[in-house]
């Protein structure tokens, strides 16, 4: 096994284990640098987003390679630092955590309680949903964020190492920050949204193949991944939502209320709306899918070791 493979994993079972860390988090420090220069940077056009989000990943990524270059020769050291990488992107166990705290909430008939620990998860309107709403909500960031917080970033640490995982999470942060359609960030978050998309195209088609292969109904998962994946405005959290809807036997989609208006998403799946009994059984598939993704990162990893290396020329 290659340093870089069992880093990944490593990183993978810190994440399973502890969690984000609680205080002095390195993507929430990453925001606030983000936000900081985004008062500098800012600009109603395409151009300053691109100028901004060039600067706040390049500059991620750049840390990176000198942490790669600084342990290239050190096996130990460089499984270490990858480890820590890993752990830092991952968003997994919190992933966990907050729809289970949602679902104990719903299940004690706290609805308000459940909608309010909801905003931890979306950003939609919590407030008028009624139980199956808030448990739809839940399944969907489930589905999506155990994509874009897991599987994602172990696809590009697979390739890439450690500039490949601190690359992702600045940008899938800064889609976050500003990547949104509104009237402000339109045009500046564009870049930063158009790169997010890019770097999720495999971790989203990676993370729907698992979630066929070890949901409970390959068929159905199948079925509605390849009908209904490409109706959803997302390129990619619409294969993973669908995949997870046929995989659980649910009807996912429909209306969706955000601040700026509400949004009449696609149907997913063809089953019975969501209850708060499914968002265990989502959970439960999403860390099948954790898992399974840290293996085949890992073996992508060892595999990408083994290939023949150019022999340096001689200097003269």
């Amino acid at each position: 096994m290659s340093s870089r493979a069992a880093g990944l994993l490593l990183g993978l079972a810190f994440d399973r284990a502890l969690g984000d860390p609680t205080r002095w988090h390195p993507v929430a420090g990453f925001g606030r640098v983000a936000g900081a220069l985004e008062q500098v940077t800012y600009g109603d056009a395409r151009g300053h987003g691109v100028r901004h989000t060039a600067l706040l990943v390049g500059g991620t990524v750049a840390l990176g390679v000198a942490a790669e270059r600084a342990t290239r020769d050190r096996p130990v050291l460089h499984t270490l630092v990858t480890a820590a990488a890993t752990w830092t992107v991952l968003g997994g166990a919190s992933l966990g955590r907050e729809a289970m705290a949602v679902h104990d909430l719903l299940v004690a008939g706290d609805l308000p309680g459940a909608r309010a620990r909801l905003t931890h998860l979306v950003g939609r309107d919590t407030s008028v949903l009624d139980t199956s709403g808030v448990a739809r909500a839940v399944v969907e960031s489930v589905a999506e964020n155990t994509s874009d917080a897991v599987v994602a970033p172990l696809v590009l640490g697979a390739v890439a190492g450690v500039p490949g995982l601190l690359g992702y999470r600045a940008a899938n942060t800064l889609d976050a920050m500003v990547g949104h359609r509104t009237p402000r960030l339109e045009r500046f978050g564009w870049a930063s949204a158009r790169l997010d998309d890019a770097l999720n195209l495999p971790g989203a088609r990676l993370a729907g193949a698992l979630t066929v292969l070890l949901g409970d109904d390959r068929r159905g998962a199948v079925r509605a991944w390849r009908r209904d994946a490409a109706a959803h405005p997302s390129p990619n959290a619409g294969v993973v939502e669908a995949a997870f809807a046929g995989a659980l036997g649910l009807r996912l989609g429909g209306p969706t209320t955000y601040a700026s208006g509400v949004e009449q998403r696609p149907a997913l799946g063809d089953g019975w709306d969501p209850s708060p009994a499914d968002i265990v059984r989502a959970t439960r598939l999403a860390d099948r899918v954790q898992l399974g993704a840290g293996l085949a990162a890992a073996a992508l990893s060892a595999a990408l070791a083994l290939r023949p290396r150019r022999p340096r020329g001689r200097r003269r």
